[in-house]
């Protein structure tokens, strides 16, 4: 809480400092807080129910509301595939972790067969990041079953989540070879390469408070490359730039307490590492994407982080 209250509390700062809009950030902040707090809870009454509701609840988020299917059912735009795919990636989570919460296995069986269906969504909606995300979110949970030390394996999807994250920041300063350069050009469209570079350039000279929260569409010189975005579609390139390094450093710090709770959570290690490896792969999608600026998704993260967290409730019988 007092890191959810010092990200708060910094946004109106800076968005005092330089007159930006801190709403984005409040409301992302309530949504962590709430989804969290109804994660715990519900988590301990109903460890298996609660992530198994989650789990449908995702997947129809990102099947039914054209808002958020990049699918060629729904004419929706294709800046909401970042949140698309989050989506996917926590519904296979939640319902990984409520397999591995029950001891029936025909239950068991049914819960991964629900994980497969998310992943085959991703692939029917045309969501290439989504089903990536998903597959890997499932392979690592089936995984999970042979480990016992949390420390290691919690570590290696940080890791990989960390390399990608310096990527953009190295890919925004010019600073790779030309060779990978390239490559990643091809990955990514030009307009997003601009904007990384344009946020980059804004956190540079305004590395102490930023330009203010949602004044980074006012301020980038390039044209979004979707309609209505104000945003560089990447979050820790988005922090340095509206609120500084500080900024950055804040988020940072919530999800590394995040994955310190999980590494202490009373909850079995499964259930930890597939929490771990589904909000680590989140990290990895809002990195090149605008994922963490949908509400849904935002609340999603945490309300997992919660079921995975939760303590156990006399009388309800819990796996080793």
């Amino acid at each position: 809480m007092i890191l959810l209250g010092a990200c708060a509390g910094w946004s109106l700062i800076t968005a005092a400092a330089h007159g930006g809009r801190p709403e984005g950030m409040l409301l992302a902040v309530l949504a962590v807080a709430g989804g969290y707090a109804a994660g715990r809870v519900s988590g301990a009454l109903l460890p298996v129910a609660a992530p198994c509701a989650g789990a449908a609840a995702g997947l129809a988020l990102a099947v039914a509301p054209p808002g958020l299917s990049p699918g060629p059912w729904y004419a929706a735009p294709p800046g909401h595939a970042g949140a698309t795919a989050a989506l996917l990636a926590l519904a296979t989570g939640a319902a990984c972790c409520a397999a591995w919460a029950t001891a029936v296995p025909a239950l068991r069986l049914g819960l991964r067969a629900l994980a497969c269906a998310v992943v085959a969504a991703g692939a029917v909606l045309g969501s290439v990041g989504g089903c990536a995300a998903g597959l890997v979110v499932l392979l690592c949970s089936l995984a999970a079953g042979a480990v016992r030390g949390r420390a290691a394996w919690l570590a290696a999807p940080v890791a990989a989540a960390a390399l990608l994250t310096a990527t953009v920041w190295a890919t925004a300063a010019d600073a790779l070879p030309d060779g990978l350069t390239r490559a990643l050009e091809g990955r990514f469209t030009g307009p997003r390469l601009r904007l990384w570079r344009d946020a980059l350039a804004l956190a540079g000279r305004n590395s102490g408070l930023g330009v203010g929260p949602g004044r980074f569409g006012e301020l980038s010189p390039a044209p979004p490359p979707l309609p209505a975005e104000g945003r560089p579609h990447s979050a820790p390139l988005q922090q340095a730039a509206e609120q500084g390094l500080v900024g950055a450093l804040l988020l940072l710090a919530v999800f590394c307490w995040v994955l310190y709770a999980l590494w202490r959570s009373p909850r079995s290690t499964p259930i930890a590492l597939t929490a771990g490896t589904t909000l680590t792969t989140l990290a990895a999608l809002a990195a090149v994407s605008n994922a963490l600026s949908f509400t849904a998704v935002t609340a999603g993260a945490a309300l997992l982080a919660g079921w995975a967290t939760a303590r156990p409730w006399a009388g309800v019988a819990w796996e080793p």
